[in-house]
């Protein structure tokens, strides 16, 4: 069995990396492993990956030293189950509104006596051949992360509710969706609701996750740091297209 490295980095008080991918992609795993990336995101809420491809990405992550986590399409304790019996190390869960949502992920994402994960053997207990269930069990709850997505203004006004939930580990703050539920206002309404939301959620004592599409953003990524989120992801797509407008332009600069 795994130590989340990501969630001790975080413990720490370390900023930790992620890389979103959305399709099956092994070697990119592989590769943002080797680069020193903290986290992969295998984004199954946008992305076509099935189960099968996503524990096939989990054993990419673990060979590379990387945090295998995925973000999943829903809320249901069946989701949630058989994502994290392909092995991932934590969770990212759009549109978690209310405490009482927040609650019932938190209670499917773990074992007892934290919660009500439905038990099984396989991979993410080594297939019982390292330890016993009890401690199976109680190791990978202690792993685990759980990341509701704060991506709607429902869940802005809930913001005080949702954190008063102990399983909750990090809320990660998606300007994308929260622009379109503050009714596509502009960019610059969006990052000042950001900023008001990403000290609530240090100084209600979680982390907080910031992120998304625009990696050559960095002045922006770096403005939330410095506010205290702590848990930053981006494309990786978009990272291989400033890279490579960026090898473009420098050979062009020495014509």
């Amino acid at each position: 069995m795994q130590t989340n490295t990501t969630k001790a980095k975080l413990a720490e008080g370390q900023t930790v990396y992620g890389a979103i991918i959305s399709r099956f992609a092994p070697d990119l795993v592989e590769i943002f492993g080797a680069i020193g990336y903290d986290f992969v995101m295998i984004d199954c809420e946008h992305g076509p990956m099935d189960l099968e491809q996503v524990e096939h990405m989990v054993r990419a992550a673990e060979v590379f030293g990387i945090t295998p986590i995925a973000r999943i399409p829903n809320h249901s304790d069946s989701t949630i189950l058989r994502f994290l019996d392909r092995g991932v190390q934590g969770i990212i869960v759009p549109h978690v509104n209310t405490k009482l949502e927040a609650l019932a992920v938190c209670k499917a994402a773990r074992y007892h006596p934290d919660g009500a994960r439905g038990v099984g053997g396989g991979r993410a207990h080594d297939y019982g051949v390292s330890a016993t269930r009890e401690e199976s069990t109680g190791w990978i709850n202690s792993q685990i992360l759980v990341i509701p997505m704060v991506e709607d203004t429902a869940a802005v006004s809930n913001l005080d509710a949702i954190m008063s939930v102990p399983g909750v580990d990090v809320l990660h703050v998606a300007s994308g969706d929260l622009g379109q539920s503050l009714g596509n206002p502009g960019r610059e309404e969006v990052r000042r609701v950001m900023r008001e939301v990403i000290p609530r959620i240090r100084t209600g004592g979680k982390f907080a996750g910031v992120g998304g599409n625009a990696p050559s953003d960095a002045a922006g990524v770096a403005e939330f740091i410095k506010l205290g989120a702590n848990f930053v992801t981006i494309s990786a797509w978009g990272l291989l297209r400033l890279g490579a407008e960026d090898f473009r332009q420098r050979v062009a600069a020495e014509l």
